[in-house]
């Protein structure tokens, strides 16, 4: 190889040197750090810790007010209005297992993966109502309900790794199932991110 392109090759993932490991951060949902184990050149392991995109999920929370709220401890004549929302605290872990398809010749350093995973999620709702209390039509009220779920999610993604420096960069897409608190409801995810390789 000339000395020239040598310089441009990301030194990692030969052959003979697996297991790697690799460590950054993820921006997209969920905006994460990231850990992967590169078992060998076909396998990986990849652990997610970070916060969910809330806005994305808006509607969703907005949609969950009717569940939530409790009526009977309001002392309304009329109806419970819905005011607005606030998600805190909303966080997401995943563990998934992947399956690596090298397909430099497209380009070199390029590397398509699949795999399965599953998701925890954790979110403290804040909800904002008005209700008539038969004194005042436009009383306000609040309440705070948490929400914890899990379930699986399919995996696919990009990863390049022809840099100079140790650096991997990924592209990838999840579709995440709830089979806890809302089983079937489904949300697409993913984002990119960097990962520095090490041993």
């Amino acid at each position: 190889m000339p000395k020239s392109k040598a310089k441009i090759v990301c030194p990692i993932f030969e052959n003979s040197q697996f297991p790697y490991q690799g460590i950054g951060i993820k921006l997209g949902d969920p905006f994460a750090l990231t850990y992967k184990f590169y078992y060998d050149k076909k396998w990986g392991f990849v652990v997610d810790f970070g916060k969910a995109a809330s806005a994305l999920y808006s509607r969703y929370y907005r949609e969950q007010f009717e569940k939530y709220v409790a009526v009977d401890t309001i002392p309304t004549t009329g109806g419970i209005d819905y005011l607005a929302h606030q998600a805190k605290a909303d966080l997401v872990g995943e563990f998934k297992i992947l399956r690596h398809f090298d397909i430099e010749k497209v380009s070199p350093g390029l590397r398509f993966y699949m795999g399965i995973g599953f998701e925890l999620k954790t979110v403290q709702l804040t909800y904002d109502y008005l209700y008539d209390d038969g004194i005042n039509q436009n009383k306000f009220g609040r309440f705070d309900r948490s929400r914890f779920t899990y379930g699986p999610e399919f995996v696919t993604g990009i990863e390049y790794s022809y840099f100079q420096m140790p650096i991997s960069a990924f592209m990838e897409v999840e579709v995440f199932t709830d089979v806890g608190l809302d089983p079937g409801w489904t949300k697409l995810q993913g984002g990119v991110g960097l990962r520095y390789i090490f041993k």
